[in-house]
């Protein structure tokens, strides 16, 4: 019986080191748990509450009762709270007396277990109008004397993680009321007379208070006071207290910007000031707080204008010079060896960041006040701690790159390159880093900005590529760097129509990243180095002249051989960082095979290097899957799978019998959703090679596809990309799809999925109305697909009454201006196209519909070619439609 557990023991016992007494325990309180949830919690809120049980078995129980309450996945949570809502009423409320009553524990573990697990109750219950009494319970706490400094510490991190809590929610949960009482309990915690733990709580409670706090900065006086008190705080004796004040400014800039304006001259004074004192942890949050508003006034210049609803102030201009002298001031401030610790993050390269937001939200402005500080610093060699000016100088020169105009930045870049190209050779590692690094941005700076091909020409790319194949002999954290960018030198190049520029160095530089990538080194730094060195090989093939094409064609046998050994690496038994080490590698072989074939695929004559090697190539990628066991399988082979169809075509079919078990496992593997994603596209690949030779397996296929749409296990981003793919496989077998019995059923989910897109527009966040416009494509895509693929009496059967559904969904999606998008855009015109030329009789569809006159005449008036051809196609189908009418 739940009585017999003794559950003090079997709580401290679930912390025994020995793991025989621990597995017992935890099954113990399991057990407990499924036997009977209704004791169990009342079992731990008891224990919580008992000041005469150990510390250690009280936070425990506090843990699990939390835990009992919330779970990571929507879907466990929900289930926990439909759990919680089941109890009787009145267990319930003893279970929240109990809490409440622990938050005077004597422990000051045993009160915060308590406020987490009371937040939780509450994430159940406000947002469904019950405990309504908990914000006047804590309330009343907070009027306790001054003296019961553990209990008000611990209300005031109950009303802290409340409101983490609420501000989860889309919907208001707090009232106007209880937000006026929870701001004013806290900000009477933050009185001085306060210990300064309640303190330390006040204002981490205020820092989540603000979320909800938007009338109060409404109002100027509530809003000045507010202000007043965390400015306050910010010059605290206590570190923490500080920093948490910065923390609440950084808030207040992300969710009123528009009322900073008046209090600016004093916050600027006060991030200064915690500069100069030196504690770097609160010096950071005032920078962090200049980044938030970078990014505010970014983001109103990046909104259409007139089409914004806050003002731009330029804060960040009015403040420029100060501010960025007092960032470049702190780019001197490095730590020793910081370039070797992998996201280190310290008061010089929250400088730099900070400074790059700076140019983004300024652009040219900064230069003239950036530009002095490079040219003093980078030749500085008096002494040994002058690599901190030069490396400063080069930091700051990387950091305001992006910002700039192409103009500018091409300027600056036609000066500085060759005195960054001989700091690649600088005796100290860390300026090496950064300017590895600083090149890289320049490069990726030149592709956005489309200036790489002025200055990078025959005079000076062979000084470039020498200085970076020297360098990609340098440590690993600096040939990674390197790699970085030589990547982005190819992507320009590419983009501008100047990859041949590299052609003669080719090879010299494919083999070097080849060496790069197979250097031993420390795992996480090989790792790094590997993933940034095998990069830069895809972007140097995809750049590959014709020129080259015999050269990419040799690295063919190349990565096959490099494939084959990985298998020894990591044989049967191996250990799993040796395993997961061998797969990585593996996944970047097959990516670069990937890229290899797409690019050898594109003519007639070099698709015949991939023929000579396609048998194996697929053997090796088989075995590639069947090294994966039962873990699922290989992403990255599954897209070599892929690229390989386009040049195999209808010959792919002799390797069906192996590929096929596999694909079916990727396309039930709904765990990883982005393996079935893969899965689903590469079955969309196979269908456009093998047209009816996919028949023998739809059988198969047809369940699973149709499994994944219909479960709510399955990511939702999974699901337009099947419904495009019934598109492939009906284009791909023909009427034998009808043949099958699974056509009523799509054309039913297509139905369906018309009606979640116009029900999904009523969202407003942005992930949703992304995932909108995929699933539109999807449905375009999928009729498409069924239009074309079937015989005219099958349309004629099947799709003659959808077809004025389709068209009115159509009129939906154009008339959603706000969300329009080219890719919707295409697939709907050529989907007109393909009823017109498909369905007969479809002339009165077009007819009296001036919407569609509207689409085509915009698309054909677009600058996207491929845009303007699907609009000329579907014109001219329409145009026979409504004359054979």
């Amino acid at each position: 019986m739940a009585q017999a557990l003794d559950i003090t023991s079997a709580l401290q016992n679930a912390q025994n080191p020995d793991p025989t007494v621990r597995n017992q325990a935890e099954e113990q309180l399991s057990s407990f748990r499924s036997r009977d949830l209704a004791s169990y919690l009342l079992s731990l809120a008891s224990e919580l509450a008992n000041n005469q049980k150990p510390a250690e078995s009280r936070q425990i129980a506090g843990l699990l009762l939390k835990n009992s309450l919330d779970a990571p996945s929507e879907a466990n949570k929900a289930e926990l709270n439909r759990q919680w809502q089941a109890l009787d009423q009145a267990l319930k409320q003893h279970i929240k007396q109990l809490l409440l009553s622990a938050l005077t524990a004597e422990e000051q573990v045993a009160r915060h277990t308590s406020a987490l697990a009371i937040a939780k109750v509450a994430a159940i219950e406000l947002p469904v109008k019950q405990w309504q009494e908990l914000i006047p319970k804590l309330l009343e706490s907070m009027q306790t004397p001054t003296g019961c400094t553990g209990l008000k510490q611990a209300t005031l991190e109950t009303f802290g993680y409340v409101c983490e809590e609420m501000g989860r929610f889309d919907e208001v949960i707090l009232d106007q009321e209880q937000v006026n009482n929870v701001l004013t309990a806290v900000v009477q915690g933050t009185a001085q007379q306060e210990d300064k733990n309640v303190r330390l709580a006040a204002i981490t409670a205020l820092f989540n208070a603000l979320e909800f706090a938007h009338t109060n900065f409404e109002n100027d006086g509530e809003r000045d006071y507010l202000m007043q008190v965390i400015c306050q705080c910010t010059t605290d004796a206590m570190v923490q207290i500080k920093e948490r004040s910065f923390e609440c400014l950084v808030r207040i800039a992300a969710l009123h910007y528009d009322k900073l304006r008046p209090y600016m001259q004093e916050i600027f004074n006060l991030v200064q000031r915690a500069v100069k004192d030196q504690e770097e942890d609160v010096a950071k949050q005032g920078i962090e707080f200049w980044c938030t508003v970078c990014e505010e006034e970014i983001d109103v210049q990046e909104q259409d204008e007139g089409d914004s609803t806050v003002i731009n102030h330029h804060l960040v201009k009015q403040a420029l010079q100060p501010l960025v002298e007092m960032l470049l001031q702190q780019l001197t401030k490095q730590e020793e060896e910081q370039d070797k610790e992998e996201g280190i993050w310290n008061l010089s390269m929250a400088a730099g960041t900070c400074l790059g937001l700076v140019a983004n939200t300024v652009s040219n402005d900064v230069i003239p006040l950036v530009l002095p500080f490079v040219t003093e610093n980078i030749g500085k060699t008096q002494s040994t701690e002058d690599w901190r000016h030069r490396e400063a100088a080069t930091f700051a020169f990387g950091s305001i790159m992006e910002g700039l105009s192409a103009e500018e930045a091409a300027k600056l870049v036609g000066m500085g390159m060759g005195f960054l190209c001989n700091a690649l050779r600088d005796p100290n590692t860390q300026v090496r880093h950064t300017t590895a690094w600083t090149i890289g941005r320049i490069f990726e700076k030149l592709q956005s900005s489309g200036a790489e091909a002025q200055l990078l020409n025959t005079d000076t790319l062979p000084k470039i590529i020498q200085v970076l194949l020297e360098s990609i002999h340098d440590e690993p954290h600096i040939a990674e760097k390197v790699c970085y960018a030589i990547c982005q030198l190819a992507a320009g190049l590419r983009e501008a129509g100047a990859a041949e520029l590299l052609s003669q160095f080719f090879k010299e530089i494919v083999q070097a990243l080849l060496e790069a990538g197979q250097r031993a080194c420390e795992p996480q730094a090989q790792a790094r180095l590997q993933l940034q060195a095998f990069e830069a090989i895809n972007e140097v093939v995809r750049g590959a002249s014709d020129a080259t094409q015999p050269l990419v064609g040799q690295l063919v046998p190349l990565m096959i051989s490099k494939l084959q050994q990985t298998f020894q690496a990591a044989p049967p038994g191996a250990p799993a960082d040796v395993r997961a080490r061998q797969q990585e590698l593996q996944g970047l072989l097959c990516g670069v095979l990937q890229v290899i074939v797409q690019k050898l695929s594109d003519g007639d004559a070099a698709k015949s290097m991939i023929l000579l090697y396609v048998d194996t190539i697929m053997e090796v990628l088989l075995t590639v899957f069947q090294a994966q066991g039962q873990q699922g399988v290989h992403e990255e082979a599954m897209l070599a799978v892929g690229a390989l169809t386009y040049a195999s075509g209808k010959g792919f079919l002799k390797y069906m019998p192996g590929f096929f078990p596999f694909l079916k496992l990727g396309l039930a593997n709904h765990q990883e959703w982005q393996v079935c994603q893969v899965s689903v596209g590469v079955l969309g690949d196979v269908c456009r090679a093998l047209d009816d030779q996919m028949m023998p397996f739809c059988g198969e296929l047809l369940p699973i596809l149709l499994q994944n749409l219909q479960s709510n296990d399955v990511h939702r981003n999974v699901k337009p990309g099947i419904l495009s793919c019934f598109g492939d496989l009906v284009l791909a077998v023909g009427d034998k799809f009808e043949e099958a019995g699974m056509l009523p059923t799509v054309l039913s989910m297509l139905q369906s999925a018309q009606q979640l897109s116009v029900m999904q527009q009523q969202s407003s966040d942005e992930e949703s109305l992304e995932y909108n416009t995929s699933l539109r494509i999807s449905i375009f895509e999928a009729y498409s697909g069924i239009f074309n693929g079937l015989s005219a009496p099958k349309i004629s059967q099947y799709l003659k009454a959808p077809a004025e559904s389709i068209v009115q969904f159509t009129e939906y999606v154009y008339n959603d201006r706000e969300n329009a998008d080219d890719g919707v855009r295409q697939a709907a015109v050529s989907l007109f196209g393909d009823i017109a030329a498909q369905l007969p009789g479809s002339g009165p569809l077009f007819q009296s519909r001036q919407y569609i006159q509207e689409l085509v005449r915009d698309c054909r008036s677009s600058d996207d070619q491929k845009l303007v051809s699907s609009a000329q196609w579907a014109q001219e189908a329409i145009q026979k439609a409504v004359m054979a009418r």
